[in-house]
């Protein structure tokens, strides 16, 4: 989930910019009528699909692989977070820095998960067998 959301995020910002500046032949998703269609709503859909698949599918074996869609849809999300908060389209403005600031965090917290995640599961087993020598059942 770390690797797709860092390459996806870094993959939609790359794109994003090359279609500001008219850098690539391709231009915004707009629709007949006008409407500009963000990423954002792309990266919604993905994470109900995964969600419910993650629901309905009962091996754990499918987490591993529901993990790579899942990083890929919340970068898809997350990457135009400022647009949540201010309901309009600030993704180049100053603004819209705060999307760039809530993928890093997201980013931060997962590598530190992922480097603390056998610590944590020692510790809470460490404790369960205090807690269970303390208070044995009966």
């Amino acid at each position: 989930m770390l690797i797709a959301l860092a390459v996806t995020f870094a993959f939609l910002r790359l794109l994003t910019a090359a279609i500001h500046f008219d850098l690539l032949p391709i231009h915004n998703l707009v629709t007949s009528s006008g409407l500009h269609i963000h990423h954002f709503v792309w990266g919604i859909f993905l994470l109900l699909a995964v969600g419910f698949l993650a629901l309905v599918l009962d091996p754990p074996a499918w987490h591993p692989r529901l993990a790579i869609p899942f990083g890929i849809g919340a970068a898809l999300t997350l990457d135009e977070f400022a647009l949540w908060l201010d309901l309009r389209d600030v993704y180049w403005q100053n603004a819209g820095r705060v999307s760039v600031e809530v993928v890093i965090g997201c980013l931060a917290l997962l590598s530190a998960y992922l480097v603390a995640a056998r610590f944590w599961n020692a510790a809470a087993a460490e404790v369960g067998r205090t807690v269970r020598w303390v208070w044995p059942s009966r």
